[in-house]
This record gives structure tokens, sequence and C-alpha cells, in this order.
């Protein structure tokens, strides 16, 4: 069988609204993730390597009680109001995942939203720093109670929509990201080389691989091409 014969088939979900991670899934800011949390991973005396297999997708917060169980959560907390400072204060390096500005242009008119652990000033900061245009419905960190896995900041943001959690896809890059869609009770499309692994129900290796065609009734046709 020659190479050109072994072709994988389109995948298409239906849905009415669309929920975007935003770290590694619309806007590739790796690295200065991996520049701050290397950092901080030395500085308490962690593998850095190890920390950065934890960080992906969860707040800091969390990601620090992760790898600090012992550790007050008030003092979690502390130190991440410091790393937002930090990570909000360094764009180098921040650009758009590939795809990402045509197909943030495709989805404008239609229902959809940003779920991101960062906080809305992070979000806007790396946002404007990919050149990418800010959803009107946004869930930040400041939004919800608790971190991803937890499903809440995607329940959220289908309930700011009016849209039947049932009926969104979710667009994510983490194993902690990826987790959250699926309890919400979501369709996950995972994007990306991290996703891969976490058994997201589509996967694609980034956004060019993503067509959109919304139709009269209402729905949300995305093509996939794996």
């Amino acid at each position: 069988m020659s190479a050109h014969t072994a072709t994988t088939a389109p995948v298409v979900l239906t849905a009415k609204a669309l929920l975007l991670d935003m770290d590694g899934t619309i806007v590739n800011s790796d690295a200065v993730v991996e520049r701050c949390w290397r950092d901080w991973a030395v500085s308490h005396g962690l593998d850095p390597e190890a920390a950065l297999k934890v960080v992906h997708g969860r707040q800091g917060y969390a990601t620090m009680a992760i790898l600090l169980p012992e550790r007050p959560m008030e003092q979690n907390h502390a130190e991440n109001a410091v790393m937002l400072a930090r990570e909000t204060a360094d764009t180098d390096g921040v650009i758009p995942v590939g795809g990402a500005p045509e197909f943030m242009a495709s989805i404008a008119d239609l229902p959809h939203a940003l779920v991101t652990s960062a906080d809305a000033a992070l979000a806007a900061t790396r946002m404007t720093a990919a050149g990418l245009p800010m959803p009107r419905v946004r869930v930040t960190a400041e939004s919800v109670s608790a971190s991803k896995p937890d499903p809440e900041g995607f329940l959220k943001g289908a309930a700011e929509l009016g849209v039947d959690p049932a009926q969104c896809v979710v667009f994510e890059d983490s194993g902690a990201g990826i987790a959250a869609g699926k309890a919400a009770g979501m369709r996950v499309i995972g994007v990306g080389p991290r996703a891969a692994a976490h058994t997201p129900h589509a996967h694609v290796p980034d956004l060019k691989s993503i067509h959109v065609h919304p139709t009269p009734d209402g729905n949300i046709h995305l093509t996939l091409h794996p």
C-alpha cells in the first residue's frame, strides 16, 4: 500500500456553543509558563521537569498544592498571586497556536466563551500578545471556586451562553482541562501534542485542522481533519 492511500477520514461534530481554553489551545504561552515554573520549582528544591508535567491547565495554587502537599493552602494562594504577576509581565514568546487567528475569526458571530485558568489580567495580556480577539463571554480564575479538572468553569461558560452542557464542545490541550470538559458532560476536542495522551473525544494537531460551518438552524458543524 502506498503512503498516499492511507488517509484518515474527517470527524464531524455538531454543537450549539464552543468553549475555549486559552493557554496551549489558542495561545502558545509555553515559553513563559516554562520559564516561570522552572524558576519556581528550583527555588523550592523541586524537579522542574516533574513540575511542568503538573502545571498545564490548572490554576497555580492547585499546581502548588500537588507539588507541595504539606504546605498550607493560604501560602499557595499568596505565591500564586506573585506568579500571576510575573507571568502577566512576561510576554516574550507568546504567539497564537497555528490557525488560531483564522479559527477565532470564523467563530466571531457564533456562541462561544473563553474558559481559562488564567486570571482576567493574564488572559487579557496573553490574548493581546497573541493578536487574538477576546471573547465577549469569558470565565477566568476569579469566576470560579475550583480549578480544572473541576468542571465548574465549563459549566459556568455554558450557563452564561444559555446552552445545555451536552450541546457544547470544549477545546483543550491539557489533561486537567480535558478531564474538566468530560466531567461537565461535554465533548472535548484535544488540540496539540499534549492533548493526545488524555483521550479527548477527538484530536487535532492545531487549529488549522478545524473548519467551522454554521447552519441556518443555529447549529455549528465542526469538521476535523486529524
